[in-house]
């Protein structure tokens, strides 16, 4: 079992930055992925960026964000990182912290990021 706590939403302005924080429950190490999903009001849940913790740190990025978005770890402190920068408003939704491990798939409970136009 793995629990996932995000920090970091609020409101921005169109052009801003906010980071985004996930510290994992367990060493980041047994974690085979983790990622960041963000859900619009009346949109599917959609994957924003992903990091391979086990394939030497690959990351992977929904066009949408590409060039704007940054996904980092922490290993000392379990924790994922979302850097979001250029933020427009079409970024507003609720942003959830995944994690992949052998034993299944885990879920943050959301973080609310609202950009202003």
């Amino acid at each position: 079992q793995v629990q996932l706590v995000e920090s970091g939403g609020g409101l921005v302005q169109a052009g801003g930055s906010l980071r985004l924080s996930c510290a994992a429950s367990k060493n980041i190490f047994s974690i085979n992925r983790m990622g960041w999903y963000r859900q619009a009001p009346g949109k599917q849940r959609e994957m924003v960026a992903a990091i391979s913790i086990t394939l030497g740190g690959r990351a992977d990025y929904a066009d949408s964000v590409k060039g704007r978005f940054i996904i980092s770890r922490d290993n000392a402190k379990n924790t994922v990182y979302l850097q979001m920068n250029s933020l427009k408003p079409e970024d507003t939704a609720v942003y959830y912290c995944n994690a992949i491990d052998p034993r299944g798939e885990y879920w943050g409970q959301g973080t609310q990021v609202t950009v202003a136009s």
